[in-house]
C-alpha cells in the first residue's frame, strides 16, 4: 500500500482557516446553549415550567409543518427549473437553508427556534441566500471558494512528499 503525505500542505491560508472556523463554533457551541437555557428559566418562571414544555413542543410541531411545506414547494421550483432545462442553483440553496432550518427547529428553545422559523420565511430566506452570493461565501455555480484565487488562473499547490511502503 502506497501512502503519500503532503507536508506543508496545511500551513498558511488553509489551517489559518480551519483555526479561525473552530474558535467561532467552539464560541456558538458555548453560548448558544447557555442563551437557551437562560431564555428557558426566564420564560418558564413567567408562564410556568409545563406551559414552557408545551410552548417548546409546539414550536417543534409547527416548525416540522412549516419546513415539511416549504421543502415540498422548493422541491418544485427545481423540478420547475429542470423540466426547462436550468440549473437550478438557488433552489438547491434554498433547499440547504431549509435543511439548516430543520436542524434549528428541532433543536429545544426559544432562539434556535426564532432563527429556524427566520429561515422560513421565503423573502428573508432568499435574502440571506442572495447575500451569501455577493459576498463571495458561495458560488452559485458550486462549492465554497475564496476570493483570493480566480477561478480561471491555475493554482499551484506547494509541498513535499515521500512514498511508505508496508
Amino acid at each position: 500500500m502506497v501512502v503519500r503525505r503532503w507536508e506543508g500542505y496545511t500551513t498558511g491560508l488553509y489551517a489559518k482557516l480551519a483555526r479561525s472556523l473552530f474558535r467561532i463554533l467552539f464560541i456558538l457551541f458555548l453560548s448558544i446553549p447557555l442563551l437557551e437555557i437562560y431564555l428557558l428559566i426566564k420564560v418558564g418562571s413567567a408562564i410556568g415550567a409545563w406551559p414552557t414544555v408545551l410552548l417548546v413542543l409546539l414550536t417543534a410541531v409547527l416548525g416540522a409543518f412549516l419546513l415539511r411545506l416549504q421543502g415540498l414547494i422548493t422541491l418544485n421550483k427545481v423540478q420547475l427549473a429542470m423540466a426547462r432545462g436550468e440549473l437550478p442553483t438557488l433552489a438547491m440553496l434554498e433547499g440547504v437553508v431549509l435543511l439548516l432550518c430543520g436542524v434549528l427547529l428541532l433543536t429545544p428553545g426559544f432562539f434556535t427556534d426564532a432563527l429556524g422559523f427566520l429561515g422560513l420565511v421565503p423573502p428573508l430566506r432568499q435574502g440571506l441566500i442572495r447575500w451569501l452570493l455577493s459576498r463571495g461565501v458561495v458560488n452559485a455555480m458550486g462549492g465554497a471558494y475564496s476570493r483570493r484565487h480566480s477561478h480561471d488562473a491555475p493554482r499551484t499547490l506547494d509541498g513535499e512528499y515521500r512514498r511508505e511502503d508496508d
